[in-house]
């Protein structure tokens, strides 16, 4: 008979779900990083197409990466026992993502500067999480 202690089994470490996880969250922080390059670009330059339909592209990417990584964190919650709360925030850093582009335009940065902060502490919070030893 198993003796349980209220902490996680132990996750073998080629687990698929905790990869995609772990592979999906950090892309998602890099393609934030490459938002606030091609943003800050835009606030620089009064008019550039390129950095415009550049900082539109990453949006449409940010919704597929951190999308992919809500999935496997409610998998790894649902299937492995991990901690519900990544996954919760890797809802709001989806929904988020989606409020971020509503709001995109010069005439709205002043919702959409805050924002950007928001969703950068929330998808570091879960790329973070997800290299932690004991993910509980």
């Amino acid at each position: 008979m198993a003796h349980t202690t209220g902490t996680l089994p132990a996750q073998r470490a080629s687990d698929p779900i905790l990869t995609t996880f772990r592979v999906f969250a950090v892309l998602t922080v890099v393609n934030l990083l490459w938002q606030f390059v091609s943003a800050g670009e835009l606030v620089n330059r009064p008019v550039d197409d390129a950095f415009e339909a550049s900082h539109s592209a990453g949006a449409i990417v940010l919704h597929v990466l951190s999308g992919i990584a809500m999935i496997a964190a409610f998998a790894l919650w649902r299937l492995r026992g991990a901690a519900l709360w990544p996954a919760v925030i890797a809802l709001l850093v989806f929904v988020l993502s989606f409020v971020q582009a509503y709001f995109g335009g010069r005439s709205t940065l002043w919702i959409h500067v805050p924002g950007a902060m928001i969703l950068t502490i929330g998808a570091v919070a879960v790329a973070v999480w997800t290299f932690l030893p004991a993910r509980r």
